[in-house]
């Protein structure tokens, strides 16, 4: 295994954000799903060396973050996306990368500028080098945001919310670099996105709570809500959560509704029904 996490903690103030988590990551491409708060970016943010845990230990490639010189050694084998990537916005896009290199301790002029090209080329930005950042889209900072986790080649990536901020077709070309990235090395993303953990993950933890409540498959994820799935031509009681489909009828997921057809369930349902959704949003529908 790449990552290994035991007893992992943190509180801020009165608060435990993180409570006795343990997993293990290895290679490939592992999504993080998980409500608002549960504690997805404070976790990336220890695993990526930035924020210290109160308890707990991590182990990446056998190292121990915790020490000094290890912590060090782990850095330069690490490509870490923050959810706000602090940008200079007077630098130019090149000039930028360039600075993201040297701190990367590339200090060959030569090899860094080419370092950087294929960044640039890998996030398709490489006609926008010269163009000032504060001048880029949302969807453009983004990548490069990116290309500057990519930098130096580095065998673990944690991506926190990789894909805010892009277009579909954007999105689609992520999601082809990710799992190309995948094959060689150890990606960990966290995401809102339960179709870019059905298209690109092979593996899918849940969070919430600061706690760790599912490990497992997509698939396997989608069968918490096997037999709980429903299309009806009419409403289902309040006490599901359902919504109107684009042919007219009725989706429900819990109970079955009056009339109600079993369907295959996706990603979606059961990451909803794992959090107590149904529960949760009793009374509610889209119509």
């Amino acid at each position: 295994m790449t990552v290994e996490v035991r007893g992992l903690a943190k509180r801020f103030g009165r608060t435990t954000v993180l409570d006795n988590v343990d997993l293990r990551v290895g290679p490939g491409v592992t999504g993080l799903l998980g409500p608002n708060g549960a504690g997805k970016t404070t976790l990336l943010r220890c695993l990526a060396t930035t924020l210290a845990p109160d308890a707990g230990e991590i182990s990446a490639f056998g190292l121990d973050p915790a020490r000094h010189e290890q912590r060090t050694a782990l850095r330069r084998r690490l490509g870490y996306l923050p959810q706000d990537p602090g940008f200079y916005p007077h630098f130019t896009v090149f000039e930028l990368l360039d600075y993201v290199a040297i701190l990367k301790e590339l200090t060959d002029r030569s090899r860094r500028h080419r370092e950087i090209r294929r960044v640039l080329a890998e996030v398709e930005l490489a006609d926008r080098a010269r163009t000032k950042v504060r001048k880029l889209s949302g969807g453009m900072k983004q990548r490069l945001a990116l290309a500057q986790t990519l930098i130096a080649d580095p065998d673990l990536l944690v991506l926190d919310e990789p894909t805010v901020g892009l277009d579909p077709e954007q999105r689609m070309r992520f999601r082809a670099l990710a799992s190309r990235l995948g094959e060689s090395r150890t990606v960990l993303l966290s995401t809102h996105q339960t179709e870019d953990v059905a298209a690109l993950c092979e593996r899918v933890i849940v969070l919430t709570a600061g706690r760790v409540v599912f490990d497992g498959t997509p698939e396997e994820l989608a069968g918490v809500a096997a037999g709980r799935v429903w299309i009806s031509d009419t409403p289902p009681a309040a006490s599901t959560l359902f919504w109107r489909t684009a042919d007219g009828r009725y989706r429900t997921l819990g109970e079955c509704p009056p009339s109600g057809e079993t369907v295959a369930p996706a990603i979606e349902d059961g990451y909803l029904l794992l959090l107590g959704a149904t529960s949760a949003n009793a009374g509610e529908g889209a119509a």
